[in-house]
């Protein structure tokens, strides 16, 4: 015949059991920290996205300003073609000769005005997104701060389920606030 296998619970089986189903402290525990877990996850999300965000704008800003710098090497070329047909003109012998030269440099001085207003927009719209990306990231080191503080709040709330310390719940609680607190305060 063959054996088969009952369990018999022992008596301090069941009241181990007994007690995890009524243990209310766990179950808060629990449920903060699922709450927790979500807030974190949103202020994780946000800190990204603002990093990314001014890294884009950081891009942009050395773009603009590569484009800033190939347009003043086009002005020193402007200038210097203005300054080598005014030469010519002045050692030009004939005055058809001093005329054409004196002509060219003049259309080289309206090129190389033209080119310096647009070298210096481009740096105006560099140095504009380089103070977008720095305002965009400035909530990031909150959120940041804000998270590690969540991160603890965690943290501490395991260590209130292991010990049976309700005090460290209470720190928990406090972390969880401060974390929440300093991040927001990134937005104000």
């Amino acid at each position: 015949m063959a054996e088969e296998g009952f369990e018999v619970p022992q008596p301090h089986e069941k009241l181990v059991e007994e007690h995890a189903e009524h243990d209310d402290l766990a179950q808060r525990i629990a449920l903060v920290t699922a709450v927790l877990a979500t807030i974190g996850a949103v202020f994780s999300y946000q800190s990204g996205a603002n990093q990314n965000q001014a890294i884009f704008l950081k891009n942009e800003g050395i773009r603009l300003q590569a484009q800033a710098s190939d347009q003043w090497a086009y002005y020193q070329s402007t200038s210097t073609k203005s300054h080598l047909a005014k030469i010519a003109a002045e050692l030009a012998t004939n005055d058809e000769a001093k005329q054409k030269f004196l002509a060219e440099a003049a259309r080289e001085d309206v090129k190389k005005d033209n080119i310096q207003k647009t070298a210096e927009s481009l740096e105006k719209q560099s140095e504009e997104k380089d103070k977008a990306a720095e305002e965009v990231l400035k909530p990031h080191e909150r959120l940041a701060l804000g998270m590690t503080l969540i991160q603890i709040a965690v943290a501490l709330a395991s260590i209130t389920v292991l010990t049976r310390r309700k005090w460290l719940f209470w720190g928990c609680l406090a972390s969880a606030l401060g974390g929440i607190g300093v991040a927001i305060s990134g937005f104000v």
